[in-house]
């Protein structure tokens, strides 16, 4: 399967990702873009964004880069930096770097970015890789 063919697949049952309302802009193997708006029912308490949701849009985009490469990966050590605060009507977009792949590993940074481009937090994530093809 194509990169996109896996993605695609993915995101057909992935209903986190499809209740974030995420958007696929590109993908590579081993890298992805993705953008969502943040919504009212996204904030908590403090009127900020929930950081869990910039965490699952980042886990999202790592899931995918992952996978893309045509093995099933799932991820074992994630963590992420909330660096900025993120508002209701907040248009979020998450870029993939592969840093490392080898044949059971794979070590991944994603970079979110608001609007105005502005880093609002960093992603890191660590996958194991199977040995099961995407079919």
């Amino acid at each position: 399967m194509t990169p996109q063919e896996i993605i695609n697949k993915m995101m057909a049952s992935d209903k986190m990702s499809q209740w974030m309302g995420i958007e696929i802009l590109n993908y590579i193997p081993g890298a992805v873009s993705l953008k969502m708006t943040v919504r009212d029912e996204m904030v908590n308490g403090f009127n900020v964004t929930h950081g869990g949701i910039t965490y699952s849009l980042a886990d999202s985009a790592l899931a995918f880069s992952a996978n893309s490469h045509g093995m099933r990966a799932m991820s074992i050590e994630t963590s992420v930096s909330h660096l900025k605060s993120v508002h209701a009507g907040d248009v979020l977009t998450v870029t993939t770097r592969e840093l490392t792949l080898t044949r059971k590993t794979g070590v991944y940074i994603m970079d979110i970015v608001n609007q105005k481009n502005e880093l609002v937090a960093h992603f890191k994530g660590t996958v194991y890789r199977s040995d099961k093809v995407w079919d």
